[in-house]
C-alpha cells in the first residue's frame, strides 16, 4: 500500500510532460483580408481574414484563436487544408479607416491572453504566434443625394415645364 502514493505522485509529476503540446516554430503565413467598404449594404463593418500557416517543425491541424480590437474568437480551419478564417464585426463608427492588427494565437498563447484579460491587465505583453496587418479603407456612405431624391426633383421639373408650356399655349 505504501507504493501507491509514490506511484501516484510520479504519475502526477509526469502528466504535464506527457500532455504538453508542441508549439508552431517560425510560422510562415499567407493571408487575404477583406473589410467592408459599403455602408449601404451592411449595418456593421466586417473584417475577414483568411490565412494559411506553415510551421517550420511541420505541425498541422492547429487550434488557433484570433484577437482583434479586444475581441477574441476561434479561427475556423477549412477542412482538408491548412487554411483558417477569422472574422469580426463592429459598428461603422467604431472602425474608421486605418491600419489595424489581428493577432493570431495558438492554444498556449490564447490561455496566456485569457489569463491576462481576466486579471484586467493590458494584453499588449502577450506574445502572439503571428500578427496580421489589416488595412481598412473605411466605408462609402453612398452619394450625398439619394437617387430617389434626384428622380423626384426631375419629375417635379418635368411637370413644371409641361405645365408652363401648357399655360403658354392656352394664352396664345
Amino acid at each position: 500500500m505504501s507504493s501507491s502514493p509514490v506511484l501516484f505522485a510520479i504519475c502526477v509529476a509526469l502528466l504535464p510532460l506527457l500532455s504538453a503540446g508542441d508549439s508552431c516554430l517560425s510560422p510562415s503565413v499567407k493571408q487575404k483580408v477583406y473589410t467592408t467598404t459599403d455602408s449601404t449594404a451592411s449595418i456593421e463593418s466586417v473584417v475577414l481574414a483568411e490565412f494559411s500557416i506553415t510551421c517550420k517543425n511541420g505541425l498541422k491541424d492547429l487550434s488557433l484563436y484570433a484577437e482583434f480590437e479586444g475581441k477574441t474568437a476561434p479561427a475556423s480551419r477549412i477542412p482538408g487544408t491548412n487554411t483558417y478564417q477569422a472574422s469580426f464585426s463592429q459598428d461603422h463608427k467604431s472602425l474608421p479607416s486605418g491600419t489595424y492588427t489581428m493577432r493570431i494565437f495558438d492554444e498556449e498563447g490564447y490561455s496566456a491572453l485569457r489569463k491576462v484579460q481576466r486579471s484586467g491587465e493590458s494584453t499588449d505583453g502577450v506574445k502572439a504566434l503571428y500578427e496580421l496587418p489589416i488595412s481598412h479603407s473605411g466605408i462609402w456612405r453612398g452619394p450625398v443625394i439619394q437617387s430617389e431624391c434626384v428622380a423626384a426633383l426631375v419629375a417635379v421639373f418635368v411637370s413644371y415645364m409641361a405645365y408652363s408650356a401648357r399655360s403658354r399655349l392656352q394664352q396664345s
